[in-house]
């Protein structure tokens, strides 16, 4: 593991590669859209280093996140999974994992895919929020709360409105960098 302190920011950042590489920066692609809300859904009540530390496992153990495999997965399946030490074994954030599958390949369908349904909540422009420090960062915001109830209400489970708003951030839709951070 890879620790020390931003140059920038002056916050310790662990796994560097991922704030200056993945965090922030926009994803457009379906596969990727369903693997950072399946891991943003792992991480409720958990720090984001315990899932950033075993993103290969998740892959390996959902099929790397490939939807039409995952609908499929049956009660035996998911008992496999429960099994895995490489991944967080709580039977409900596996089982949301097949149901939010379901749910997400339903959007696909409705907007053509989940990139141009996720993204008109923000007019398919990143929101830059002016954030001078890290206290003001904000949890949730009122397209999160949207987003989430509208996710909710098509079935999908772990997408409350403090999950989705650092899905939000993790791909792009909110640049909550810092001011003095090279990535803002």
């Amino acid at each position: 593991m890879i620790k020390k302190r931003c140059q920038w920011c002056g916050e310790d950042i662990i796994y560097v590669k991922y704030h200056d590489e993945e965090w922030g920066v926009p994803v457009h692609d379906d596969r990727q859209l369903f693997e950072k809300l399946s891991l943003d859904g792992a991480q409720a009540g958990l720090s984001w280093i315990t899932i950033l530390k075993r993103v290969d496992n998740y892959k390996k153990a959902f099929d790397n996140f490939d939807v039409k495999k995952i609908v499929k997965y049956d009660d035996k399946k998911i008992e496999e999974l429960l099994q895995d030490a490489g991944i967080i074994r709580n039977r409900l954030k596996v089982k949301s994992v097949v149901s939010n599958a379901k749910v997400f390949m339903e959007i696909q369908k409705e907007f053509d895919s989940f990139d141009k349904y996720l993204w008109g909540f923000v007019n398919y422009k990143t929101i830059v929020n002016d954030i001078k420090t890290m206290k003001d960062i904000p949890v949730k915001s009122e397209i999160s709360d949207k987003l989430s109830a509208d996710l909710k209400n098509r079935g999908m489970k772990f997408v409350g409105s403090v999950i989705i708003y650092a899905y939000m951030q993790a791909i792009g839709m909110v640049n909550d960098h810092v001011n003095y951070c090279f990535r803002k």
